[in-house]
Protein backbone atom coordinates (compact mmCIF):
# COMPACT_ATOMS: atom_id res chain seq x y z
CA UNK A 1 0.00 0.00 0.00
CA UNK A 2 1.18 3.53 -0.74
CA UNK A 3 2.68 5.13 2.37
CA UNK A 4 0.47 8.24 2.19
CA UNK A 5 -2.64 6.04 2.01
CA UNK A 6 -1.31 3.88 4.85
CA UNK A 7 -1.05 6.94 7.10
CA UNK A 8 -4.84 6.97 7.37
CA UNK A 9 -4.61 3.47 8.82
CA UNK A 10 -2.22 4.56 11.54
CA UNK A 11 1.19 3.94 9.96
CA UNK A 12 3.76 6.05 11.86
CA UNK A 13 5.00 9.24 10.24
CA UNK A 14 8.49 9.22 8.83
CA UNK A 15 11.01 11.92 9.82
CA UNK A 16 10.97 13.79 6.50
CA UNK A 17 8.83 14.06 3.36
CA UNK A 18 9.26 15.57 -0.09
CA UNK A 19 6.04 16.34 -1.98
CA UNK A 20 6.83 17.71 -5.42
CA UNK A 21 5.14 18.51 -8.69
CA UNK A 22 3.26 21.14 -10.64
CA UNK A 23 -0.12 19.45 -10.03
CA UNK A 24 -1.26 21.55 -7.05
CA UNK A 25 -4.35 19.56 -6.12
CA UNK A 26 -2.46 16.30 -5.65
CA UNK A 27 0.39 17.98 -3.77
CA UNK A 28 -2.02 19.80 -1.45
CA UNK A 29 -4.03 16.65 -0.77
CA UNK A 30 -0.84 14.72 0.02
CA UNK A 31 0.21 17.48 2.43
CA UNK A 32 -3.22 17.37 4.08
CA UNK A 33 -2.92 13.59 4.50
CA UNK A 34 0.33 14.13 6.40
CA UNK A 35 -1.23 16.90 8.51
CA UNK A 36 -4.19 14.67 9.38
CA UNK A 37 -1.86 11.82 10.36
CA UNK A 38 0.17 14.24 12.47
CA UNK A 39 -2.94 15.33 14.35
CA UNK A 40 -3.99 11.71 14.84
CA UNK A 41 -0.53 10.88 16.21
CA UNK A 42 -0.62 13.71 18.72
CA UNK A 43 1.40 16.34 16.87
CA UNK A 44 -0.40 19.57 17.70
CA UNK A 45 2.18 22.16 16.72
CA UNK A 46 2.73 23.15 13.07
CA UNK A 47 5.14 25.69 11.55
CA UNK A 48 5.24 26.93 7.96
CA UNK A 49 8.37 28.39 6.37
CA UNK A 50 8.12 29.92 2.89
CA UNK A 51 11.48 29.85 1.16
CA UNK A 52 11.42 32.04 -1.90
CA UNK A 53 14.30 33.99 -3.43
CA UNK A 54 16.19 36.46 -1.27
CA UNK A 55 13.60 36.31 1.49
CA UNK A 56 14.52 32.70 2.31
CA UNK A 57 15.93 32.61 5.85
CA UNK A 58 17.61 29.22 6.16
CA UNK A 59 19.31 30.14 9.43
CA UNK A 60 15.92 30.78 11.00
CA UNK A 61 14.64 27.43 9.74
CA UNK A 62 17.69 25.60 11.05
CA UNK A 63 17.33 27.30 14.44
CA UNK A 64 13.65 26.36 14.57
CA UNK A 65 14.39 22.73 13.73
CA UNK A 66 16.84 22.41 16.59
CA UNK A 67 14.93 24.53 19.11
CA UNK A 68 12.96 22.67 21.80
CA UNK A 69 9.19 22.82 21.44
CA UNK A 70 7.41 25.09 23.91
CA UNK A 71 3.90 23.73 23.46
CA UNK A 72 4.10 20.13 22.27
CA UNK A 73 6.37 17.10 22.41
CA UNK A 74 6.52 16.90 18.59
CA UNK A 75 6.19 19.44 15.78
CA UNK A 76 5.33 19.40 12.10
CA UNK A 77 7.47 21.82 10.10
CA UNK A 78 6.46 22.59 6.52
CA UNK A 79 9.11 23.96 4.19
CA UNK A 80 7.63 25.43 1.01
CA UNK A 81 9.82 25.74 -2.09
CA UNK A 82 7.80 27.36 -4.92
CA UNK A 83 10.66 26.84 -7.40
CA UNK A 84 11.63 23.41 -6.09
CA UNK A 85 15.24 24.59 -5.68
CA UNK A 86 16.64 25.13 -2.16
CA UNK A 87 20.03 26.40 -3.36
CA UNK A 88 23.29 25.38 -1.73
CA UNK A 89 22.38 26.73 1.70
CA UNK A 90 18.96 25.11 1.74
CA UNK A 91 20.31 21.82 0.44
CA UNK A 92 22.77 21.72 3.37
CA UNK A 93 19.99 22.35 5.89
CA UNK A 94 17.76 19.62 4.45
CA UNK A 95 20.63 17.13 4.07
CA UNK A 96 21.76 17.89 7.64
CA UNK A 97 18.26 17.22 8.91
CA UNK A 98 18.17 13.88 7.08
CA UNK A 99 21.56 12.88 8.48
CA UNK A 100 20.38 13.41 12.07
CA UNK A 101 16.62 13.93 12.20
CA UNK A 102 15.48 15.34 15.56
CA UNK A 103 13.11 13.01 17.35
CA UNK A 104 10.58 15.79 17.96
CA UNK A 105 10.28 17.13 14.37
CA UNK A 106 8.62 15.88 11.19
CA UNK A 107 9.81 17.92 8.19
CA UNK A 108 7.65 18.24 5.07
CA UNK A 109 9.25 19.81 1.99
CA UNK A 110 6.65 21.00 -0.54
CA UNK A 111 8.11 21.80 -3.95
CA UNK A 112 5.84 23.67 -6.38
CA UNK A 113 7.90 22.82 -9.46
CA UNK A 114 9.78 19.65 -10.31
CA UNK A 115 11.75 17.99 -13.06
CA UNK A 116 14.68 15.60 -13.20
CA UNK A 117 16.97 18.64 -13.08
CA UNK A 118 15.62 19.54 -9.63
CA UNK A 119 16.81 16.32 -8.01
CA UNK A 120 20.10 16.31 -6.12
CA UNK A 121 21.86 14.94 -3.08
CA UNK A 122 19.39 16.65 -0.76
CA UNK A 123 16.36 14.96 -2.37
CA UNK A 124 18.20 11.63 -2.37
CA UNK A 125 18.79 12.12 1.36
CA UNK A 126 15.05 12.67 1.84
CA UNK A 127 14.31 9.42 -0.01
CA UNK A 128 16.74 7.47 2.16
CA UNK A 129 15.51 8.90 5.46
CA UNK A 130 11.83 9.47 4.78
CA UNK A 131 9.48 9.45 1.83
CA UNK A 132 9.51 11.33 -1.49
CA UNK A 133 6.82 11.44 -4.14
CA UNK A 134 6.58 13.43 -7.37
CA UNK A 135 3.12 14.16 -8.74
CA UNK A 136 3.49 14.37 -12.51
CA UNK A 137 0.64 15.99 -14.47
CA UNK A 138 -2.16 13.60 -15.36
CA UNK A 139 -2.02 12.86 -19.10
CA UNK A 140 -5.19 13.25 -21.19
CA UNK A 141 -5.67 9.50 -21.58
CA UNK A 142 -5.26 9.05 -17.81
CA UNK A 143 -7.86 11.65 -16.82
CA UNK A 144 -10.98 9.43 -17.19
CA UNK A 145 -9.40 6.86 -14.87
CA UNK A 146 -8.54 9.57 -12.35
CA UNK A 147 -12.10 10.91 -12.47
CA UNK A 148 -13.56 7.40 -12.05
CA UNK A 149 -11.41 6.84 -8.97
CA UNK A 150 -12.42 10.23 -7.60
CA UNK A 151 -16.09 9.39 -8.12
CA UNK A 152 -15.66 6.07 -6.29
CA UNK A 153 -13.98 7.85 -3.38
CA UNK A 154 -17.17 9.92 -3.02
CA UNK A 155 -19.42 6.88 -3.27
CA UNK A 156 -20.48 7.65 -6.86
CA UNK A 157 -20.57 5.56 -10.04
CA UNK A 158 -20.76 6.69 -13.67
CA UNK A 159 -20.74 5.06 -17.08
CA UNK A 160 -17.55 5.38 -19.15
CA UNK A 161 -19.41 7.73 -21.51
CA UNK A 162 -20.45 9.98 -18.62
CA UNK A 163 -16.91 10.03 -17.27
CA UNK A 164 -15.60 10.93 -20.73
CA UNK A 165 -18.09 13.82 -20.90
CA UNK A 166 -16.90 15.18 -17.55
CA UNK A 167 -13.26 14.80 -18.62
CA UNK A 168 -14.02 16.77 -21.78
CA UNK A 169 -15.70 19.51 -19.75
CA UNK A 170 -12.82 20.10 -17.31
CA UNK A 171 -10.20 20.08 -20.10
CA UNK A 172 -7.41 18.50 -18.05
CA UNK A 173 -7.85 20.69 -14.95
CA UNK A 174 -7.74 18.36 -11.94
CA UNK A 175 -8.92 21.01 -9.52
CA UNK A 176 -11.94 21.65 -11.73
CA UNK A 177 -12.60 17.90 -11.97
CA UNK A 178 -12.44 17.55 -8.18
CA UNK A 179 -14.85 20.45 -7.74
CA UNK A 180 -17.29 18.91 -10.23
CA UNK A 181 -17.15 15.53 -8.45
CA UNK A 182 -17.78 17.19 -5.08
CA UNK A 183 -20.72 19.04 -6.61
CA UNK A 184 -22.12 15.79 -8.02
CA UNK A 185 -21.98 14.26 -4.54
CA UNK A 186 -24.10 17.14 -3.25
CA UNK A 187 -26.57 17.23 -6.13
CA UNK A 188 -27.22 13.54 -6.68
CA UNK A 189 -30.51 12.50 -5.07
CA UNK A 190 -29.75 8.77 -5.10
CA UNK A 191 -25.97 8.26 -4.77
CA UNK A 192 -26.23 4.52 -5.47
CA UNK A 193 -27.42 5.10 -9.04
CA UNK A 194 -25.03 4.89 -11.97
CA UNK A 195 -24.74 8.29 -13.65
CA UNK A 196 -25.25 8.08 -17.40
CA UNK A 197 -24.42 10.75 -20.00
CA UNK A 198 -27.84 12.41 -19.86
CA UNK A 199 -27.76 12.60 -16.06
CA UNK A 200 -24.19 13.91 -16.09
CA UNK A 201 -25.19 16.65 -18.53
CA UNK A 202 -28.12 17.66 -16.33
CA UNK A 203 -26.07 17.69 -13.14
CA UNK A 204 -23.18 19.76 -14.48
CA UNK A 205 -25.31 22.14 -16.57
CA UNK A 206 -26.17 24.45 -13.67
CA UNK A 207 -22.62 25.65 -13.09
CA UNK A 208 -22.55 29.24 -14.34
CA UNK A 209 -20.87 30.50 -11.19
CA UNK A 210 -18.10 27.94 -11.52
CA UNK A 211 -17.68 28.71 -15.22
CA UNK A 212 -17.05 32.35 -14.30
CA UNK A 213 -14.14 31.21 -12.13
CA UNK A 214 -12.93 29.00 -14.96
CA UNK A 215 -13.17 31.89 -17.41
CA UNK A 216 -11.11 34.26 -15.29
CA UNK A 217 -8.57 31.57 -14.40
CA UNK A 218 -8.15 30.73 -18.10
CA UNK A 219 -7.37 34.37 -18.86
CA UNK A 220 -4.86 34.67 -16.01
CA UNK A 221 -3.30 31.33 -16.95
CA UNK A 222 -2.71 32.39 -20.56
CA UNK A 223 -5.22 29.96 -22.12
CA UNK A 224 -6.65 32.18 -24.85
CA UNK A 225 -8.48 29.40 -26.71
CA UNK A 226 -10.23 28.29 -23.53
CA UNK A 227 -11.24 31.90 -22.81
CA UNK A 228 -13.14 32.02 -26.08
CA UNK A 229 -14.76 28.60 -25.54
CA UNK A 230 -15.96 29.32 -22.00
CA UNK A 231 -17.13 32.80 -22.94
CA UNK A 232 -19.15 31.40 -25.85
CA UNK A 233 -20.70 28.83 -23.53
CA UNK A 234 -21.70 31.46 -20.97
CA UNK A 235 -23.26 33.60 -23.67
CA UNK A 236 -25.19 30.64 -25.07
CA UNK A 237 -26.50 29.85 -21.58
CA UNK A 238 -27.97 33.34 -21.35
CA UNK A 239 -25.58 34.88 -18.86
CA UNK A 240 -25.39 38.68 -18.67
CA UNK A 241 -22.06 40.47 -18.89
CA UNK A 242 -22.66 42.62 -15.75
CA UNK A 243 -23.03 39.40 -13.74
CA UNK A 244 -19.50 38.39 -14.80
CA UNK A 245 -17.77 41.69 -14.16
CA UNK A 246 -17.67 41.55 -10.36
CA UNK A 247 -15.43 38.48 -10.32
CA UNK A 248 -13.28 39.77 -13.18
CA UNK A 249 -12.69 43.16 -11.55
CA UNK A 250 -11.90 41.48 -8.21
CA UNK A 251 -9.30 39.20 -9.81
CA UNK A 252 -7.70 41.99 -11.83
CA UNK A 253 -7.47 44.12 -8.67
CA UNK A 254 -5.80 41.19 -6.88
CA UNK A 255 -3.19 40.79 -9.62
CA UNK A 256 -2.59 44.55 -9.66
CA UNK A 257 -1.94 44.45 -5.90
CA UNK A 258 0.44 41.50 -6.31
CA UNK A 259 2.24 43.36 -9.11
CA UNK A 260 2.81 46.32 -6.76
CA UNK A 261 3.88 44.20 -3.80
CA UNK A 262 7.55 43.99 -2.87
CA UNK A 263 7.08 40.48 -1.47
CA UNK A 264 4.81 38.17 -3.43
CA UNK A 265 4.51 35.54 -0.68
CA UNK A 266 3.72 38.09 2.02
CA UNK A 267 1.06 39.72 -0.15
CA UNK A 268 -0.52 36.33 -0.87
CA UNK A 269 -0.71 35.70 2.86
CA UNK A 270 -2.22 39.14 3.44
CA UNK A 271 -4.88 38.48 0.82
CA UNK A 272 -5.40 34.87 1.97
CA UNK A 273 -4.66 33.47 -1.47
CA UNK A 274 -4.57 29.70 -1.31
CA UNK A 275 -1.41 27.99 -2.45
CA UNK A 276 -2.79 26.29 -5.56
CA UNK A 277 -3.96 29.64 -6.95
CA UNK A 278 -0.60 31.36 -6.46
CA UNK A 279 0.91 29.61 -9.48
CA UNK A 280 -1.82 31.06 -11.72
CA UNK A 281 -1.09 34.58 -10.47
CA UNK A 282 2.64 34.09 -10.98
CA UNK A 283 2.13 33.10 -14.60
CA UNK A 284 -0.10 36.12 -15.15
CA UNK A 285 2.47 38.47 -13.60
CA UNK A 286 5.26 37.03 -15.75
CA UNK A 287 3.26 37.80 -18.90
CA UNK A 288 2.71 41.54 -18.35
CA UNK A 289 4.66 44.37 -16.69
CA UNK A 290 3.27 45.73 -13.37
CA UNK A 291 1.92 48.94 -14.89
CA UNK A 292 -0.35 47.05 -17.30
CA UNK A 293 -2.67 45.61 -14.64
CA UNK A 294 -4.20 48.98 -13.69
CA UNK A 295 -4.79 49.49 -17.42
CA UNK A 296 -6.70 46.22 -17.54
CA UNK A 297 -8.80 47.41 -14.60
CA UNK A 298 -9.65 50.61 -16.46
CA UNK A 299 -10.60 48.55 -19.53
CA UNK A 300 -12.85 46.38 -17.34
CA UNK A 301 -14.63 49.53 -16.19
CA UNK A 302 -15.22 50.39 -19.85
CA UNK A 303 -16.71 46.95 -20.52
CA UNK A 304 -19.02 47.36 -17.53
CA UNK A 305 -20.23 50.75 -18.78
CA UNK A 306 -20.99 49.30 -22.22
CA UNK A 307 -22.85 46.38 -20.63
CA UNK A 308 -24.99 48.82 -18.66
CA UNK A 309 -25.88 50.88 -21.72
CA UNK A 310 -23.30 53.63 -21.29
CA UNK A 311 -20.83 52.97 -24.14
CA UNK A 312 -17.54 54.76 -24.17
CA UNK A 313 -16.94 57.50 -26.71
CA UNK A 314 -15.74 56.12 -30.01
CA UNK A 315 -16.65 52.56 -29.07
CA UNK A 316 -16.64 50.51 -32.26
CA UNK A 317 -19.19 47.94 -31.13
CA UNK A 318 -22.09 48.24 -28.67
CA UNK A 319 -21.85 44.50 -27.94
CA UNK A 320 -20.35 44.09 -24.43
CA UNK A 321 -19.44 40.46 -25.18
CA UNK A 322 -17.07 41.63 -27.91
CA UNK A 323 -15.29 44.02 -25.55
CA UNK A 324 -15.18 41.48 -22.73
CA UNK A 325 -13.57 38.89 -24.99
CA UNK A 326 -11.00 41.44 -26.21
CA UNK A 327 -10.08 42.28 -22.63
CA UNK A 328 -9.75 38.66 -21.55
CA UNK A 329 -7.70 37.74 -24.62
CA UNK A 330 -5.40 40.69 -23.93
CA UNK A 331 -4.90 39.38 -20.39
CA UNK A 332 -4.28 35.85 -21.66
CA UNK A 333 -1.92 36.75 -24.48
CA UNK A 334 0.48 39.69 -24.35
CA UNK A 335 0.44 39.74 -28.14
CA UNK A 336 -3.30 40.45 -28.12
CA UNK A 337 -3.07 43.70 -26.14
CA UNK A 338 -3.73 45.68 -29.34
CA UNK A 339 -7.32 44.39 -29.18
CA UNK A 340 -8.03 46.84 -26.36
CA UNK A 341 -7.49 49.73 -28.75
CA UNK A 342 -10.23 48.41 -31.05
Amino acid sequence: MDHLAALAGGEPLRPVYLLAGSEPLRVLEAAEAIRAAARAQGIGEREVHDMEGRDADWDALSASIHAPSLFASRRLIELRLPTGKPGNEGAKVISGFCAQPPADVVLVVIAGEWSKAHAGKWSEAVERTGYAVVFWPVKPHELPGWISQRLRSRGLKATPEAVARLAQRVEGNLLAAAQEVDKLALLLDTPGDVIDVARMEALVADSARYDVFRLVDAALDGQAAQVSRVLAGLRAEGEAVPALMGMLVKELATVAALARARNFTAECKAQRIWEAKQAVYKRALSRHPPERWPQFLIAAGGVDRIAKGRPRIGSESPDPWVHLERLLLAVADKGARALLAS
